[in-house]
């Protein structure tokens, strides 16, 4: 049996002892909620813009604070089953979109060809770098920040992606820390085991991983990582079919079309999963016939009901499935840490992949959305350009601050796109506006 010890509470910077009524994890949780990199993402986008869909307010589209902290529900309940600390869990599930730029992962794409000097931008290892570097509250004794000096298992827990980047900066591949952080990352990392998933969770068995977790290094995930990774696609892909619908985007009588189901089970294949599109068609038309499936939705209370429910319907499929799958394969003991990997079956992988191709296809693909997405990448290299011309004047305080330590051209770009990095997609616009006009 699995227990958490001394190593995974450990923090980078030691502290003097706190009350003793609460936990190491739950200081982490406290950690996180009062942050402000995690109030920021109110003002970022999930997938569906604010203004869209309802104008009157009666369904609000997720944010990426909204869509967290729906995450950090599914997974600390998920994570419990278990026998995972729940708090643990949930600190994980609250960081893991911490480091998301202005505009999502399109801004991603635009400020990692702006970082190209030094080094590129990863959403997941500015995650790290915001927990242990640029979030106000602890220091070491030797001055420098360490973030909110969370524990070594919450910060493993919250990497999805623990590993460097080994491949050229533009190609899009996900990893989960920065050069200049690998101090802070080799220490969270002590004692993590660097052998690849067994035979319970290999593709090609019952279960699979939750995503691309083992890159050709063969890092390892935590189970509380690998939990908070499950839990991050159920919660995305059932409610962007959510913000989908009520924002007008998604029609439920299309996807009757067998053509519908085909061109999105393609699109599928090609984005979200290595699977024939026989198979997901399979899969989708199976979903769609179950009894919860609302066949249409237009707005009305019954209709919006019946919606909250197959969300309700679709997260407990997909959750209940892989606890099973996960026991069968472990036992009913607890599992944490490095004790077990999680399991989800094939066939929820799948279906829970075509709702996020459904989303790609009627949200994501829409001409209008792509224009706004080339604006908003253009947006952010023209403002990278005039905020670097006129750093560090125009840097706030803080950025001013790890401007003025800055060794070379290289840190002093990091410090330009952290600030970047930091910025709401309504800040962003409005300094736009501000410094070019």
């Amino acid at each position: 049996m699995t227990r958490y010890t001394e190593q995974d509470t450990a923090r980078w910077a030691p502290e003097p002892p706190k009350r003793r009524e609460r936990t190491p994890f739950e200081r982490d949780r406290a950690r996180v909620l009062h942050s402000a990199a995690l109030r920021r993402l109110a003002a970022k986008t999930q997938v569906v813009e604010p203004a869209a869909g309802d104008q009157r307010g009666q369904h609000s589209p997720r944010t990426r604070l909204t869509h967290s902290l729906e995450c950090a529900q599914i997974g600390r309940e998920l994570g419990k089953a278990f026998g995972c600390d729940p708090d643990l869990v949930e600190v994980a599930c609250l960081s893991h979109d911490l480091g998301h730029p202005p505009f999502g992962h399109n801004g991603e794409t635009a400020l990692d060809e702006v970082a190209a000097a030094c080094g590129g931008f990863e959403g997941n290892a500015q995650s790290l770098r915001l927990l242990t570097r640029l979030e106000a509250k602890s220091f070491a004794p030797d001055g420098r920040s360490v973030g909110l000096n969370l524990t070594r298992a919450a910060l493993d827990a919250a990497m999805k992606y623990p590993w460097p980047r080994r491949t050229p900066v533009g190609d899009g591949a996900k990893y989960g820390v920065y050069e200049d952080d690998r101090r802070v990352f080799a220490w969270l990392r002590d004692g993590a085991p660097g052998s690849e998933p067994d035979a319970a969770s290999g593709v090609g068995t019952e279960g699979e991983r939750p995503s691309d977790t083992s890159p050709a290094g063969g890092a390892r995930l935590c189970f509380e990582a690998q939990v908070m990774d499950w839990a991050d696609d159920v919660a995305y892909s059932v409610h962007d079919l959510e913000d989908g619908l009520h924002a007008g985007h998604i029609r439920l009588e299309r996807l009757a079309d067998p053509a519908e189901r085909r061109a999105v089970c393609e699109l599928t294949a090609r984005l979200y999963c290595e699977a024939e599109v026989a198979e997901l068609e399979e899969r989708f038309t199976e979903l769609l016939a179950e009894p919860y499936w609302p066949r249409a939705y237009d707005g009305t209370l019954r209709a919006a009901a019946a919606l909250k429910n197959l969300t309700s319907e679709l997260i407990g499929r997909f959750c209940r499935a892989t606890e099973r799958a996960t026991h069968e394969a472990y036992g009913t003991g607890p599992l944490t840490r490095y004790a077990a990997d999680l399991v989800v079956p094939r066939g929820r992988r799948l279906e829970c992949a075509v709702l996020k191709g459904v989303a790609a296809r009627y949200v994501m693909g829409r001409a209008d959305h792509g224009a706004l997405q080339a604006r908003q990448r253009e947006l952010i290299a023209e403002l990278a350009d005039a905020v670097a011309r006129q750093a560090p004047l125009v840097l706030d305080p803080v950025f001013r601050g790890f401007y003025a330590e800055a060794a070379d051209d290289r840190a002093r770009l990091r410090v330009v796109v952290d600030q970047l990095a930091s910025l709401t997609d309504t800040s962003a616009l409005a300094w736009h506006r501000e410094l070019l006009g």
